[in-house]
């Protein structure tokens, strides 16, 4: 059976008011920080992921087309794979001091 889309309608079900409009909860996407005011945090997970290590950049402030990017420019430096989640950039493989030379090239502020 297929999931019925709410088309993000919020609170209210139905009203009898011919006057109402829903209200619909839109989260603005936050301007990108420049290079230099950016604070990223490069960490090695293995968790949920059956024994493989990944690399995340995680803690990158700004829009998902930018962050996006990012990680394009990332996994081609690389020569890997990998993927743009949840906020955090995923690079396949042991690859956490190259990252952060590579983030430190590019002008971000690297832990």
């Amino acid at each position: 059976m297929a999931k019925k889309e709410h088309k993000g309608r919020t609170g209210v079900v139905y009203s009898t008011n011919d006057e109402f409009n829903y209200s619909y909860e839109e989260v603005p996407e936050m301007e990108t920080l420049p290079a230099d005011k950016q604070k990223l945090k490069v960490i090695l997970d293995s968790k949920g992921r059956a024994g493989k290590t990944v690399s995340v950049v995680t803690g990158f402030v700004g829009t998902t087309a930018d962050l996006e990017d990012l990680g394009k420019k990332l996994k081609n430096k690389l020569g890997v794979g990998g993927s743009v989640k949840d906020g955090e950039v995923l690079i396949q493989g042991d690859f956490k001091a190259r990252i952060v030379s590579l983030l430190t090239e590019m002008g971000y502020k690297v832990k």
